[in-house]
């Protein structure tokens, strides 16, 4: 009975070595004497402290180590025959008198070792003796640690290849018998263990048992030491003996523990020819017993032995491996019923790797692997266990990482069908990993059926699979993706036109899909990639030729303009306003005057009906205006028209200061240098003159409201327009106009009610400073700025 009070047991612990040290300085005494009568006497009486029942493993311990190093002095005392005067022959009767059979046994096996290396008798009938008469001790506790005891004196004694105890009858086939009897005998007593005292300290037993593992575990080493156990001895009689002894114990620790040591004991050349005998145990063990694990290490054991030492991967296609672990995880599988589903993808994902790790080049073993795990899904709801969605992130993460190039992962059928099983949150996880090991190794999609096979995949990311989740979205998270797919969008390209026009029309069909929330994110990319291409196109007029439709530049702004106007309609204004006037300059490069007629006018109609904001708006007409200016394919008539809607909107701009800048920006507009005919110098004048009255209401405005006429930044603003058209060579601009400014800005400056404002000192300043300078420069330029006075 093991009893529960520890410091009960540390108390009888602390007898127990009392005792064995009393008995093992008497022992001593006699050794030093020579006197074997007495030597044997202690020797026992002292061994005879291991009777306990009391201690637990973990005690007991302590005590067999206290004796163990007390019988490698009487070996010792043994091996001499000088000193006692008795033949070994006559020892090993003589100690078999002893009163008890634990010591008995004891004092057997170390004159036994003893016996054996004299070789008076052949070792293997002396070894068959022992381990035969071991099996006097029945109790679990003793059994194990004396058998353990005789495998520790035995081991540097077996009759091995090369070894001194071979030849006479002695073979290596004896030393196997007499290790795989002990290893039986051994696992027989671990496994009966168990069954001792009440069933209220089952789990206290079992922690117990476990800590015994190892000394049933040191037989397996030992054969795995033996020299003469080749492949054929291994395959023919180690191994299915090992497996018979571990399938019949029908223990499920013992057998986890014993399936996992035969892995890792034994060569991994003897695995890979052996594996349809290891694998065929596999089901046989307890349904509760971790096979995941033991075939994951076997699995993670042969693909470190193939990347270690890639001469040997003939033998992997020779004996089959893919396909026998294949087999044997299905029936695993299939035998254990109640196998989580977490435990069953653990397995695929395992086997995923070792196959990546193996065969790298058979796509066909990883889309099989994939496949089993789609069946062993299928006709169960997504997957919400958190253990099992993340061992299918990693089984598909596992061909992108071996190949970084996610086009790879596109050609496996089974991939996405294994991805729907996953939860929306998942599915964006996984969506993710693939869109970031695109964007790391510059991935190029390249054709349109990859770029749908790939939006399948992602498509957690472009819409909402499940429908609407916007209170759970985190703002940041989807931020972070959407611009992940914007990235996407780039790595997209084909150097055929027509090729690379059918991309972006899958991709449109995708994320038009997307909702309010995305098409800001996604239309963007979506767009520039067109235009791109309407630049590469450029001069193609679009007539059919046969069958084939080209890629022509007005198909493409018709796709592009009805793209922008689904992104107007989110309404996201302020995009689709910069987008139009991206694809007017495109246009305008093509030559193509109605389409950027019809794309301003678009930006126009954007800009009455859904631009509010004041500040919005004043971003949006310089847009507009800088845009225009740039424009040189529109007639006159088109041309006014556009100029005249830029200059009305400038002047009906909220705020003054606003006003007032924007109609100094249309002077612009009349004036542009690298081009001939649009040298309107009077309507230049007209702006100027006009945003000046402007800045003067502006300034008499905060005069009202502030008692202060605030700063004067404006007329320096305008100022250095005037400068700018002066040095153009406007007629209009002239020197005096310039001089009169210039008085009026420093009259403002020193009145009394003008707020002083040291960054508008610096600007009038800094503009005075390059006048000076101009005059100083000399020549044409400098006789200009001649008649300007400081």
């Amino acid at each position: 009975m093991i009893v529960d009070g520890v410091e009960e047991e540390e108390k009888w612990l602390a007898e127990g070595i009392a005792g064995a040290q009393h008995n093992a300085f008497y022992m001593h005494r006699a050794l030093d004497a020579n006197n074997l009568r007495e030597a044997l006497k202690y020797s026992a009486q002292m061994l005879s402290e291991l009777r306990t029942s009391k201690l637990s493993p973990h005690k007991y311990y302590e005590l067999y180590m206290r004796a163990f190093d007390e019988l490698r002095k009487l070996e010792i005392f043994f091996k001499d025959e000088s000193r006692h005067g008795v033949s070994v022959v006559d020892l090993y009767e003589l100690v078999q008198h002893a009163g008890n059979i634990l010591p008995r046994l004891y004092l057997l096996c170390t004159v036994g070792s003893v016996y054996i290396k004299t070789k008076e008798a052949p070792a293997k009938d002396i070894l068959k003796d022992l381990v035969e008469m071991c099996r006097g001790v029945q109790h679990p506790i003793r059994g194990l640690f004396l058998r353990s005891y005789l495998c520790q004196v035995t081991r540097d004694k077996l009759p091995d290849l090369g070894s001194e105890y071979e030849g006479d009858g002695d073979t290596v086939m004896d030393a196997v018998d007499f290790v795989l009897q002990n290893f039986t005998e051994m696992n027989k007593l671990w496994v009966r263990m168990q069954h001792q005292g009440p069933v209220r300290v089952k789990e206290k037993r079992e922690k117990e048992r476990s800590e015994l593992r190892d000394l049933v575990g040191k037989n397996l080493h030992i054969l795995s030491q033996i020299e003469g156990v080749d492949l054929e001895m291994y395959h023919n009689t180690v191994l299915p003996r090992v497996l018979e002894q571990v399938v019949n114990c029908k223990d499920e620790l013992a057998q986890h523990y014993l399936m996992d040591c035969i892995i890792q004991v034994f060569p991994d050349e003897y695995h890979l020819q052996t594996l349809d005998i290891l694998l065929a145990a596999c089901p046989q063990l307890q349904p509760t017993v971790d096979i995941k694990t033991v075939l994951s290490q076997l699995m993670e054991r042969l693909s470190n032995y193939a990347a270690a030492s890639p001469e040997v991967l003939p033998e992997f296609l020779q004996v089959e491996a893919f396909a026998k672990l294949s087999n044997a995880i299905g029936k695993v599988i299939e035998a254990q019923v109640d196998m989580p589903i977490v435990g069953a993808i653990t397995l695929y994902t395992s086997l995923l790797t070792f196959t990546l790790r193996v065969h790298p080049d058979r796509l066909d073993y990883i889309d099989q692997v994939l496949g089993a795990c789609v069946k062993k899904l299928s006709g169960k709801p997504k997957l919400e266990d958190r253990k099992a969605t993340k061992q299918v992130v990693a089984l598909l993460s596992a061909p992108l990482e071996k190949y970084n190039d996610a086009v790879t992962a596109l050609t496996l059928s089974n991939y996405p069908r294994v991805m729907d099983y996953l939860d929306s949150g998942t599915n964006k996880v996984m969506a993710m990993v693939i869109i970031q090991n695109i964007l790391k190794n510059d991935t190029c999609i390249s054709t349109a059926d990859q770029v749908e096979a790939l939006f399948e995949l992602i498509k957690g990311l472009i819409m909402d699979i499940d429908g609407p989740t916007e209170d759970e979205l985190d703002e940041e998270d989807f931020k972070e993706e959407q611009n992940s797919v914007a990235r996407l969008i780039h790595m997209l390209y084909n150097d055929d036109p027509d090729e690379m026009f059918k991309i972006i029309c899958t991709v449109r069909k995708h994320i038009m899909t997307g909702g309010a929330q995305r098409l800001p994110f996604t239309i963007p990319p979506l767009i520039f990639s067109a235009l791109k291409l309407v630049r590469r196109v450029q001069g193609q007029d679009g007539e059919v030729v046969g069958e084939k439709m080209p890629a022509t530049p007005k198909k493409i702004f018709q796709l592009v303009n009805q793209t922008i106007e689904a992104l107007s309609s989110v309404p996201s204004p302020d995009v689709a306003l910069r987008l139009y006037l991206q694809c007017a300059e495109a246009a305008n490069d093509c030559d193509l005057e109605p389409i950027a007629y019809e794309f301003f006018t678009q930006a126009f109609i954007l800009y009455e009906e859904e631009i509010a904001d004041s500040k919005a708006q004043f971003t949006a007409i310089h847009l507009i205006i800088g845009t225009l200016q740039r424009m040189n394919v529109f007639g006159v008539e088109n041309r006014d028209t556009l100029t005249h809607k830029a200059t009305g909107y400038s002047a009906k701009l909220l705020k003054k200061p606003d006003q007032c800048r924007a109609v100094y920006a249309c002077s612009h507009l009349f004036w542009v240098d690298d081009q001939d005919g649009i040298k309107d110098g009077e309507r230049v004048l007209l702006c100027l003159k006009r945003s000046l009255r402007i800045a003067n209401a502006a300034q008499q405005m905060a005069n009202v409201t502030r008692g202060s006429s605030g700063p004067v930044t404006l007329f320096v603003e305008i100022l250095n327009k005037y400068l700018y058209f002066f040095e153009k060579g406007n007629p209009q601009i002239t020197s005096s106009a310039i001089q009169g400014l210039v008085e009026l800005i420093k009259t403002e400056m020193q009145s009394d009610t003008s707020a002083p404002d040291p960054a508008t000192n610096a600007f009038f300043g800094s503009t005075l400073r390059y006048i000076q300078f101009q005059k100083q420069k000399g020549g044409a330029m400098g006789e200009k700025y001649d008649s300007i006075k400081l």
